[in-house]
């Protein structure tokens, strides 16, 4: 073979960040850089098992990560003990460059209601290693269940400082409500937010995404970031997605730039794929048809069951144009949806069992009824037409069905508003709580923002079952006991710079058998 022969054949063998030898079956790669640039996570834990994850990608941000285009074969280990003295289960699974080289292996078997840890190796490549644990069996007494809420985490406006405050809170799981990323152009240089000058602490890689490629890029730029895999590694992840993995406030098969929706469906189609590349998700949840099976459950021993909607893909389009608008009739109509009938009979079933201690729903948007008017000379009220408040028959069905069967245990979860909010949920103003929500603040979106803002008093005269809102980065961390579910609403002083100091805002109890937000 010639020199020039064999300079081609080594351009041919080699991309970026690694070689690889042919083997009978399977690539067996040699990594000039490790491939576990982006971490490792678990996610969807059950009584017997859940889902690890990593992705190989050496160069994140070159093409393809970095990866040949051929199916690499990925070791894994999980072991009884943090040293890994005690692996209890071990295998080997294949990172095909259909996926992006992701590896997603569901764990079963194992005991109920304990730790264990896990770990990749690729060739002669290492990951750190990850801590997950088990759900405690169905009917087991629980006495106490400690979760996270977070999410909206635009790369551009702050460091990830929550996420690394998350993986020291040794929670037993956290709930990731959506915008994971988000799907703007680099925004460039120097703009306004909240009314002052704001420089963009990092930028997006390129424009607006829409292809596959483009998703998976912007995927590997904000999984990159070590306080964010911290996070992942701490614990096991329940993830949904909301709107800005796909496109800001789509619905069902329609976006907000009128877009066909056989045109849109392509991109939609796209993003759920790269959604699941990168997320700890059963194959339950691997996208098929064009859409993706999100809507699931996770039963806490006889504590707590907890309910993971949807809120994006059943739902009928936002009413009035969006935005912050007057309740018109349509807000009202029957037959107009938030969830849709398949999710909503199975949420409705969940709930009426009767299980558990208390229920969780957890999901993407605002349920509170939040008049958001901005001028107090005007008496009319606005709601946010992307939020429950603009599927009111929804809201109601769902208040009811509540209210109907007695259940006073009832804790909602959500995110999307950029601000810290805790509220009773009723049937009708001024009437008794039917359940209540804590609504979690961003990760970063938002930047530092305002604390206390200008709307604040407004917002509480126009709103007396609103309890707190607070407009600093943060989240929600739970406490859940027999007889006390328990909200902190955790807040930084500054995203702009790394190590902002975190803080308790407020703390809420609701007592079970009683409705309604207690101050602790």
């Amino acid at each position: 073979m010639s020199a020039c022969d064999r300079r081609r054949l080594l351009q041919l063998l080699s991309m970026g960040g690694m070689f690889l030898t042919a083997g009978p079956a399977l690539a067996q790669p040699r990594f000039i850089t490790p491939p576990f640039q982006l971490g490792v996570a678990s996610g969807d834990p059950a009584p017997d098992g859940f889902v690890i994850w990593t992705r190989l990608a050496p160069e994140p941000l070159a093409p393809h990560g970095g990866m040949i285009m051929a199916p690499v074969a990925v070791a894994w280990e999980v072991a009884a003990d943090e040293a890994f003295r005690h692996v209890v289960r071990r295998g080997e699974a294949i990172a095909r460059p259909e996926l992006a080289h992701a590896v997603h292996v569901e764990l079963a078997g194992l005991e109920p209601g304990r730790p264990y840890w896990y770990r990749f190796i690729c060739g002669a490549e290492r990951s750190l290693p990850g801590m997950s644990r088990t759900l405690p069996a169905a009917g087991t007494r629980v006495d106490r269940v400690r979760f996270a809420v977070a999410g909206c985490q635009h790369f551009e406006e702050g460091w990830y400082t929550a996420w690394r405050h998350i993986a020291e809170e040794q929670a037993d799981f956290v709930f990731h409500y959506g915008d994971y990323i988000y799907e703007g152009r680099d925004t460039g240089g120097t703009r306004l937010m909240n009314g002052r000058i704001f420089d963009p602490v990092r930028r997006h890689t390129g424009q607006e995404i829409y292809s596959l490629d483009d998703y998976r890029l912007r995927y590997a730029q904000y999984r990159a970031d070590t306080d964010l895999q911290a996070a992942h590694a701490s614990a096991s992840w329940f993830v949904s997605f909301d709107d800005h993995e796909v496109d800001n406030n789509w619905v069902a098969d329609l976006d907000q730039d009128g877009t066909p929706p056989e045109i849109f469906l392509l991109r939609r189609a796209a993003a759920f794929q790269a959604f699941y590349e990168h997320m700890p998700l059963r194959r339950a949840s691997l996208p098929r048809g064009g859409g993706m099976r999100m809507f699931r459950r996770a039963q806490f021993g006889d504590l707590m069951q907890a309910h993971f909607l949807d809120t994006r893909q059943y739902r009928s389009d936002q009413p009035n144009g969006d935005g912050d608008k007057p309740l018109a009739r349509e807000v009202f109509a029957a037959n107009r949806t938030m969830l849709g009938a398949e999710q909503e009979a199975w949420l409705f079933d969940g709930l009426a069992r009767r299980e558990t201690r208390w229920n969780l729903i957890a999901q993407q948007v605002m349920m509170m009824h939040l008049n958001t008017q901005r001028d107090p000379l005007k008496s009319e009220g606005v709601y946010p037409m992307d939020t429950w408040s603009g599927y009111l028959h929804s809201r109601r069905r769902l208040l009811d069905h509540i209210h109907d069967r007695g259940l006073t245990n009832v804790a909602v979860v959500t995110g999307d508003a950029h601000q810290h909010y805790a509220a009773d949920l009723h049937l009708d103003q001024g009437g008794a709580p039917v359940a209540s929500e804590f609504l979690a603040t961003s990760i970063t979106s938002g930047s530092d923002g305002l604390g206390e803002t200008p709307f604040n008093a407004l917002w509480r005269r126009n709103n007396p079952h609103l309890k707190v809102m607070q407009d600093r980065r943060g989240y929600v961390l739970c406490d859940v006991r027999r007889d006390l579910f328990c909200a902190d609403m955790k807040i930084l002083d500054q995203v702009r710079e790394p190590g902002g100091r975190l803080s308790t805002h407020a703390r809420f109890v609701l007592e079970r058998g009683e409705r309604g937000l207690k101050s602790a």
